[in-house]
């Protein structure tokens, strides 16, 4: 969706590339938690792209492609056991090479020292993800977010916003976040 024409321009003109070249086809990610660790998860978002544990090394299950210059988030709400063990579980990613078609799996562990004590010592990048799942979360009533509101996301926007001051998707979710707060 193109909602305006300074959209138009970043999309066709300055990151047209990312979107002709494929630097991996069918990308898959799988998350498995320990349950020594994880007490219960759920993935955010994604319901569509879901792919069943017994298919993700099947080969001829139809998968998401990656363009050069372009990421993709998982975001997952965790509930932790008191004793979390050394590891969280293991993240495994699998895509096929657009040119030689051949398979790569890469596998690592999620390491429990990754958790922060606190929202505002986790990197900023971690920050911006989880808010902009709680704002998706809000915006559609999700009765995971029935006790959140926009106003609680303003301050840790604001946060990031400033740390990110270079970014202007940032400033736009900013913008969105003050909007909505303001209705």
């Amino acid at each position: 969706y193109v909602d305006d024409e300074k959209e138009a321009r970043r999309i066709f003109v300055e990151k047209l590339t990312g979107t002709l070249v494929t630097v991996g086809k069918d990308a898959k990610i799988q998350v498995e938690f320990s349950p020594e660790a994880v007490k219960s998860y759920r993935l955010l978002g994604y319901e569509n792209r879901d792919v069943k544990d017994e298919d993700f090394r099947n080969d001829k299950v139809d998968a998401g492609e990656v363009g050069a210059g372009h990421s993709v988030t998982a975001l997952y709400e965790l509930e932790l056991n008191d004793e979390l063990g050394s590891s969280l579980g293991t993240v495994r990613v699998r895509y096929q090479s657009p040119r030689s078609s051949r398979v790569t799996e890469i596998q690592e562990l999620l390491d429990n020292k990754c958790i922060k004590g606190n929202f505002k010592d986790a990197s900023a990048s971690y920050r911006l993800a989880a808010l902009v799942g709680q704002f998706a979360e809000i915006l559609r009533k999700s009765p995971y977010a029935k006790k959140r509101t926009i106003e609680e996301l303003i301050p840790h926007i604001d946060d990031v916003a400033k740390e990110l001051a270079h970014d202007e998707h940032v400033q736009e979710l900013k913008k969105l976040i003050d909007k909505v707060a303001d209705k």
